[in-house]
């Protein structure tokens, strides 16, 4: 193991972190309020956060307002100042957003792929980033980054995305690429801990020290903050849940695309057995195929089949929250993707079915990011890698 050097350098980025991270969560606030809330001497902090208005990154905000004594100046993280370009790829579709550092988007961008289009998608990728450089933003705003969620296994600390098969991409050195073309500081990570890192700044992990965001869409995959920090596992293949087993039958498969709990309770999985439930039940397969989303509105119709497919799903879903918890004993579990905007039929059967199984039952809610999830976790990816960010924890 490396020996930790403790330097002033290294101190001063772990309070210049902290400082930026409690300005993101309350505003306005005082020097004095930042100080004592973050343990630090006065002197220290108004050191640091005069560097911070250098940079433009943090402004006055007026005064505090008090009954005798001497009112105090306050400051505020100037968000307009920056912006950042967020994109999230996905197999069948792309979302990117030009947004300022508070998560105010500027101008949004959802593009679907086509044959032509998937065939060249990094080229389509490209040109998406040059049209929303190229859109009008407030006076004086520079970009500061660029921050892509890749459906895929992913090298962040390199910018390589070794495996994307949504994309037909091996080894594809995405950031080298686009720091290239754009002259811009890119990062590149996997989508869902993307995704993680914007509910934990933005949506329902703020707060939070450790989560657990779970997007179920084509796939099943997690998102894991453990200490306030991202947690990628030894093969940066940590929150891989598609992968969990819903029972003993699945042992001695072999799962070499989807694992056994997406090929089940994924959109996919929901689609597929709603086809079998169909031909089981002796009905007819609707024309134009059928997704997740037409069985959970089959099921609040009432119809029989569709409604034993969704409680089987509540199942699934319920057994790999069990084993999150168990493992992980996280403040929130979020759910988010597209199986998610059906939760009024998940959230309640699952809190239902898990109470009492775990000790400790933690806060499951769907994500009020939606489909921005990945694009937020784009804002902060940015900031940080712009900034020597370290995530610490803070002290009570």
């Amino acid at each position: 193991m490396r020996p930790t050097v403790t330097t002033s350098t290294l101190l001063k980025s772990i309070n210049r972190t902290a400082i930026l991270d409690l300005l993101r969560e309350r505003k306005p606030i005082s020097r004095s309020e930042i100080a004592e809330r973050l343990h630090l001497s006065l002197p220290t902090a108004m050191r640091i956060i005069d560097d911070l208005v250098e940079e433009d990154l943090v402004r006055p905000a007026g005064v505090s307002e008090v009954t005798g004594g001497r009112p105090r100046p306050l400051i505020e993280l100037n968000a307009e100042a920056y912006a950042v370009i967020g994109v999230d790829l996905g197999g069948t579709k792309m979302l990117a957003t030009v947004a300022d550092l508070a998560g105010t988007v500027e101008h949004e961008v959802y593009v679907a792929w086509d044959d032509e289009s998937h065939g060249d998608s990094l080229g389509r990728l490209c040109s998406l980033i040059e049209d929303l450089l190229s859109r009008p933003r407030p006076a004086g705003q520079r970009i500061r980054g660029i921050g892509i969620g890749a459906p895929g296994i992913t090298l962040h600390e390199e910018g390589i995305v070794t495996w994307a098969p949504s994309l037909g991409w091996r080894n594809t050195p995405l950031r080298a690429i686009l720091s290239e073309r754009f002259g811009l500081p890119v990062f590149v990570e996997n989508d869902v801990n993307l995704a993680a890192l914007g509910e934990l700044g933005f949506g329902a992990g703020r707060g939070a020290e450790d989560m657990v965001s779970i997007a179920i869409g084509t796939g099943i995959g997690a998102g894991i903050v453990l200490g306030g920090a991202l947690y990628r596992g030894h093969n940066l293949a940590a929150g891989e849940i598609g992968y969990l087993l819903p029972g003993v039958e699945c042992l001695g498969q072999r799962y070499d695309g989807f694992g056994a709990l997406e090929s089940r309770a994924s959109g996919t999985g929901i689609a597929d057995a709603a086809r079998r439930a169909l031909r089981e039940a002796g009905l007819p397969q609707p024309e134009g195929g059928i997704t997740a989303e037409d069985v959970f509105a089959a099921a609040r119709e009432g119809q029989a089949w569709a409604q034993r497919v969704v409680s089987q799903t509540v199942d699934y879903l319920s057994q790999a929250i069990v084993a999150v918890s168990a493992l992980l004993d996280p403040q929130v579990i979020v759910l988010g993707g597209g199986v998610s905007r059906s939760a009024d039929m998940l959230i309640e059967p699952i809190q239902r079915r898990i109470d009492g199984v775990v000790p400790f039952v933690p806060r499951l809610v769907v994500s009020p990011l939606g489909s921005r999830a990945a694009v937020m976790g784009a804002i902060m990816i940015v900031l940080n890698g712009t900034m020597d960010h370290l995530v610490v924890r803070r002290l009570p």
